[in-house]
């Protein structure tokens, strides 16, 4: 007698959700962010956009749908009938934003001072640490003191927050460079950092809550445009 036919195991269907890649503008935009924070594309320049398709091998479509993403985080401003151009911030712009950074970010550190762990508290030390040993290269400053900031704010773990300072702080890179160019800035920003980790360290989340909104003021005053 011949052996019974086993049944075919059906087709695997496809798990829900799954995506590719992520989508091209995404990946444009990624692009051309790094461009505008590294002032490759200066603030207040025209965005040439059939230059950029031409040297990104795209259409106007994946381009267009980056610079309102671009537009949306702020560093992009689109103007009607003549194009999109790199944001040009003024003076009245850093202080809005700074005022902003100062009370989201102040009242981060006063959180991360109450219910920071062990380990936590010791990623925020060798943060500083970093900041120590980056005084005489700005690049690697910049980088160090951005990380200890973001990490403050996902210790003190409130999602709206993170994202509200991450896009006012790209926002601010458009004149960082300078601002921390200004005479002695880079050293008192160092100073503003001991005085707010051991603020941090001793747990006062009043007086490291105060040090913080002091030193995004100072930044604010450095930053101010001539």
């Amino acid at each position: 007698m011949a052996a019974p036919r086993k049944e075919s195991s059906p087709p695997a269907t496809p798990r829900a959700g799954r995506l590719g890649e992520r989508a091209l503008y995404e990946q444009v935009a990624e692009q051309l962010r790094a461009r505008i924070l590294a002032h490759t594309l200066a603030p207040g320049s025209w965005i040439d956009e059939q230059a950029l398709c031409a040297e990104y091998g795209i259409s106007r479509t994946p381009l267009r749908e980056a610079l309102k993403v671009l537009a949306s985080e702020g560093l992009v401003t689109m103007k009607l009938r003549r194009g999109a151009y790199v944001t040009e911030v003024s003076e009245r712009d850093l202080a809005e934003v700074f005022h902003l950074l100062a009370l989201l970010e102040s009242d981060a550190a006063r959180v991360a001072a109450q219910k920071a762990t062990a380990e936590e508290m010791a990623e925020l030390l060798a943060l500083h640490d970093e900041l120590e040993n980056a005084l005489d290269d700005r690049a690697r400053f910049f980088a160090a003191n951005e990380r200890f900031h973001m990490r403050l704010l996902e210790i003190a773990d409130n999602r709206w927050r993170i994202q509200m300072v991450a896009d006012l702080r790209k926002v601010m890179k458009l004149n960082r460079a300078q601002s921390l160019l200004k005479q002695g800035r880079l050293e008192a920003s160092l100073r503003e950092h001991r005085q707010i980790m051991a603020a941090l360290k001793a747990r006062n989340a009043e007086r490291v809550q105060a040090l913080m909104q002091h030193h995004l003021e100072a930044g604010r005053e450095a930053a101010a445009l001539a």
